[in-house]
């Protein structure tokens, strides 16, 4: 693997291989020495041109453990506020000897340029970029799905059949995107469910069903997986609902709509949550949640990312 940009250019078999490898770096999760000498001498550059947490932070403990040189760079206090270039700093990485980037950046597609421009020779794993995807969250949502259906078998297996409906902000959403495509390869039926606002203008070439209701999503549909995806308010210049108030009644994953669940229904977060609007409290906490799990599972899928993307051909 050259370079991960999108969960549309991985193969079922390419998938299945990566969440494999994940299950291998989970278990490495559980020693006292939670260190594997993979990447030592390797460079990995966290280059982050938006704010971040949990994927800076996963990203960074995933390449420590695989025994990477870590170099963190954030965009504020950086040359890029005085206007530098993403090409001068992509040419500042090389000449620093940087063997793989991981890049966050507000543009869709710079992720893209970077890794075939020439300016770099490292690999590229795309971290977030604008509205486009986010690949290695995809990876981890269908890691954590794949755990919470199948247990201890779930190595090589797939998700074939299991029903994921995606609810919220789906227009903003890098995560909806990546997970649209990469549960589709791995066999999943994807419903959205949002406010017709909040739906891309056309999603007739996605492999979705679209509804507006999430009661009728709740009732009818019975999902495997429901995934509640946050109000992304920084993106939004213009009125997409009345209020928060009335979006959280009508598309909300409130106490009541958890009480109606099917007793074997996960729900799932990509983080950060707004409690209280597109999740309640009970609902983020309860037993069927699996926000924490994505957490932790994120760092064992972003080390197999890097360890295919930087060993991979040499092991």
């Amino acid at each position: 693997m050259r370079h991960l940009l999108s969960t549309k250019d991985l193969s079922r078999e390419s998938a299945i291989r990566l969440l494999d490898i994940a299950e291998d770096m989970a278990e490495v999760q559980n020693r006292e020495v939670k260190k594997l000498p993979t990447l030592r001498g390797k460079t990995v550059v966290n280059l982050f041109f938006e704010d971040s947490t949990r994927t800076r932070i996963s990203f960074e403990a995933a390449a420590k453990r695989l025994s990477a040189d870590v170099i963190n760079f954030s965009a504020k206090g950086s040359s890029v506020s005085k206007g530098e270039s993403l090409k001068d700093t992509a040419q500042t990485l090389q000449a620093m000897g940087a063997d793989g980037v991981v890049i966050r950046h507000q543009s869709s597609g710079a992720p893209f340029t970077l890794a075939t421009s020439g300016w770099i020779d490292a690999g590229v794993i795309n971290a977030g970029d604008g509205m486009h995807e986010h690949p290695t969250q995809a990876l981890l949502d269908a890691f954590t799905m794949r755990r919470r259906l199948h247990g201890e078998a779930s190595r090589g297996k797939a998700l074939d059949g299991v029903a994921v409906t995606i609810v919220g902000d789906i227009l903003h959403s890098r995560v909806a995107r990546s997970n649209v495509w990469l549960l589709d390869t791995l066999g999943a039926e994807v419903t959205l469910v949002a406010p017709p606002t909040l739906v891309p203008v056309d999603v007739s070439g996605w492999p979705v069903a679209v509804g507006y209701d999430l009661d009728e999503a709740i009732d009818d549909g019975v999902p495997d997986v429901l995934m509640m995806l946050r109000i992304q308010g920084e993106r939004m210049h213009a009125a997409f609902f009345p209020n928060e108030r009335e979006y959280s009644r009508t598309w909300g994953l409130d106490d009541e709509r958890l009480a109606r669940l099917a007793g074997d229904t996960i729900v799932m977060h990509p983080g950060p949550m707004n409690r209280g609007l597109e999740i309640s409290a009970a609902a983020a906490d309860s037993p069927r949640s699996t926000v924490r799990e994505q957490v932790a599972n994120g760092v064992s899928v972003r080390m197999a990312a890097l360890y295919l993307l930087l060993a991979g051909e040499e092991s």
